[in-house]
């Protein structure tokens, strides 16, 4: 998503298919998840003959600044290598080394006094960049770590949505089981909510600094997310119902995420809009209303959404997703059309379709693809047609692939990981609840 938010391409094109550093191939199989195909390889570093828009804006004459977690390569492919005049804390990993407190473990940004609070100092880099830049143009890139595991507030935030989740009285059933592993139906994880206060706040001291500056009224901003909720594997954070899945899976829950655009003189507040758009629609977007050409030549995939902020209308086209790895949440290899509000998920381990109508069923709970076999031929032909073109990379089946030992692996994870899950989620709410040191040194600091 980062990549594709940057260059304005789908995956298939910038070959960043997967989270880079996850496994694929032969190597897929040593994880132990008895999964059915193997992944396939993908690019590890966001490629030097990619045009980024922090690139397109340098040219411009644009200062450009990044901050935050990169996760698109490492020395050679750095922000400092794709644009980025300076960069403060970008680089290879995904997840912040050392955690969400200084001292943290970062070669690109140094410890603040212990304790120090990563979203808040990456919050205060990004103001005093704008500070310093604020008499000519700038692009300010904060790309948050936050929510990304390991999990961590600070006690008192704890306590505070500790305290509003037991107030809400008991939850019978946190967990329900979803084809491949259990999805959290709750909202109520006190950790996770702190640590979405505190991005909250960091979001607001940024914001605070243009209004101090007095160039709010010249300032484009937006907000976004690469993926929905985390709500099975990993942490199994949060909850993303009435949608179902979440990060890494290939429902509604793990695409849709939120989009907002304060174009001064242009957008109205509190509007909004409800065409379906994609990643990689940014990079135009964001050129012209810079008032920048896109570099001669330069293919792209998304297109100007320019229109739609002005409350007008952007011609129909279909758009896709295309992710043929199964990740750490549950997700099953896949390629996804829409048509809207049509949606086609085509699974590439067995061949299977499913079809579903967004607009009366948004949380894709009835398929239809057995009910509508001619609409589903005509979308998965269009599908088939663009991984072609694209020159999409597939899954290969696993010659070792041992069905009863899938099935024992889920069975387990639905009854006796269940159970864990159950418990371990009831923990975060009792008063004498410590902190898990087993999960990814996850602590709650002051």
């Amino acid at each position: 998503s980062r990549a594709s938010i940057l260059t304005g391409t789908y995956p298939t094109k910038h070959g960043i298919t997967t989270w880079i550093g996850e496994r694929s191939g032969e190597a897929w199989r040593k994880l132990g998840r008895f999964d059915s195909h193997l992944p396939p390889e993908y690019r590890h570093a966001l490629a030097a003959r990619e045009i980024t828009l922090a690139e397109a804006l340098r040219d411009a004459g644009y200062t450009t600044f990044f901050a935050g977690k990169w996760h698109l390569g490492g020395r050679g492919s750095l922000p400092t290598d794709h644009g980025f005049h300076i960069n403060r804390g970008g680089w290879e990993v995904g997840s912040p080394r050392g955690g969400y407190f200084s001292p943290w473990q970062n070669p690109y940004l140094e410890p603040g006094p212990p304790g120090e609070s990563l979203p808040m100092r990456l919050a205060r880099e990004t103001a005093r960049f704008i500070d310093d830049h604020r008499d000519g143009p700038f692009l300010a890139y904060l790309s948050f770590y936050s929510v990304h595991a390991p999990i961590q507030t600070t006690k008192q935030l704890w306590k505070k949505y500790r305290d509003k989740a037991v107030q809400r009285g008991p939850v019978k059933e946190r967990f329900a089981w979803d084809r491949r592993l259990c999805v959290r139906q709750v909202q109520d994880c006190p950790i996770y909510a702190g640590m979405m206060e505190t991005l909250d706040d960091a979001v607001g001291l940024v914001l605070n600094k243009l209004d101090e500056l007095g160039i709010a009224d010249n300032t484009i901003v937006c907000f976004t997310s690469d993926h929905g909720g985390v709500s099975s594997g990993d942490a199994y954070s949060t909850s993303n119902l009435p949608l179902r899945g979440g990060k890494g899976r290939q429902w509604e829950g793990g695409l849709r995420v939120p989009m907002y655009v304060r174009v001064p003189g242009m957008t109205r507040a509190g509007s909004s809009c409800s065409v379906p758009v994609h990643a990689v629609d940014w990079y135009p977007t964001l050129l012209e209303l810079a008032g920048v050409e896109l570099p001669a030549g330069q293919p792209i995939d998304g297109v100007s959404l320019v229109p739609l902020l002005r409350g007008e209308t952007i011609a129909e086209r279909p758009l896709f997703w295309h992710y043929p790895h199964y990740g750490n949440q549950g997700g099953e290899p896949s390629s996804i059309l829409l048509r809207e509000p049509w949606k086609l998920i085509y699974y590439h381990e067995d061949g299977r379709y499913e079809l579903y109508n967004l607009a009366e069923d948004p949380g894709e709970q009835r398929d239809l693809a057995s009910e509508q076999p001619q609409r589903v031929a005509t979308m998965k032909a269009e599908l088939q047609k663009w991984l072609k073109e694209t020159h999409a990379t597939f899954p290969k089946p696993d010659p070792q692939f041992d069905p009863k030992k899938r099935e024992a692996r889920w069975a387990h994870l639905r009854t006796k990981g269940k159970e864990a899950l159950e418990r371990r989620h009831a923990g975060y709410l009792r008063p004498d609840f410590v902190p898990n040191k087993n999960w990814w040194g996850s602590l709650v600091v002051d």
